[in-house]
């Protein structure tokens, strides 16, 4: 129904690389937890075309941020992309989602792993008070293709001033020369070899450690078995785990 729908105007926007784009939204959303998703839409004749989309901004932020790859096949991302400021489009009302820290178990450690797009729901949830307030440290994961698809470079910088040695950031780099402070192979390879615990300096454990995984299909199986391989298990309302997960498709 129309009144499930508001609003939104384009505010800004941001074009990391030809397919990798940011949008920020101006629309009265209700109050949302970080790492929730809203669905965004654009009319195309009589039918509206909508997907969902994590929101990069934490809940006391304004604009509204949304971050994605274009798919040229795709009936939505290359027109959203192609938005300038001052355009329109469609945002539910209310945002949704069980991706949360509400929903994780209280461990020492907080690992974050994310491939593409999967970063921004982590950086809604780092700008928040409440894994600093429940974790000893953060390990932020993020796997992309490319170097110049290490987006938000500002916002880790910031949250290393802030949290020194409480946040570790670790960048992967899957089909480009690692640079300096990078890791050239995939992030379960990473994990596989235990590179991303040596650099952490903590090790993944059930009794240490709680894993949240946000990306493509291929990474969350690959983690998933590695972890359970480890003990870990996938956390459940009625049972308590290690891991969480929200796949890309």
């Amino acid at each position: 129904m129309m009144n499930d729908w508001l609003t939104a105007t384009v505010v800004g926007r941001h074009q990391w690389t030809a397919q990798l784009v940011s949008l920020h939204l101006d629309a009265p959303l209700a109050e949302f937890q970080a790492g929730q998703y809203v669905k965004i839409a654009l009319d195309d004749g009589p039918e509206r075309v909508g997907r969902p989309y994590s929101l990069v901004n934490s809940p006391d932020v304004r604009p509204l941020e949304i971050h994605f790859t274009t798919v040229p096949e795709g009936a939505l991302t290359s027109r959203l992309a192609a938005l300038e400021v001052g355009a329109r489009l469609w945002i539910s009302a209310r945002a949704n989602g069980l991706f949360t820290l509400e929903q994780v178990v209280t461990r020492r450690h907080l690992w974050l792993f994310a491939t593409g797009t999967g970063l921004g729901v982590y950086l809604s949830m780092l700008g928040t008070a409440a894994p600093w307030q429940r974790f000893e440290r953060v390990m932020l994961v993020h796997g992309v293709r490319y170097t110049d698809e290490l987006a938000y470079a500002d916002r880790i910088a910031a949250l290393r001033t802030n949290y020194g040695d409480r946040f570790c950031f670790i960048p992967t780099i899957s089909r480009d020369a690692a640079g300096a402070g990078q890791f050239a192979g995939r992030i379960t390879e990473l994990l596989a070899n235990g590179e991303l615990e040596r650099t952490a300096g903590a090790a993944i454990t059930p009794a240490d450690s709680h894993c949240m995984m946000c990306g493509n299909a291929e990474m969350i199986k690959d983690a998933r078995a590695l972890l359970e391989e480890r003990g870990l298990q996938r956390h459940k309302r009625s049972e308590p785990g290690h891991y969480t997960l929200e796949q890309y498709h």
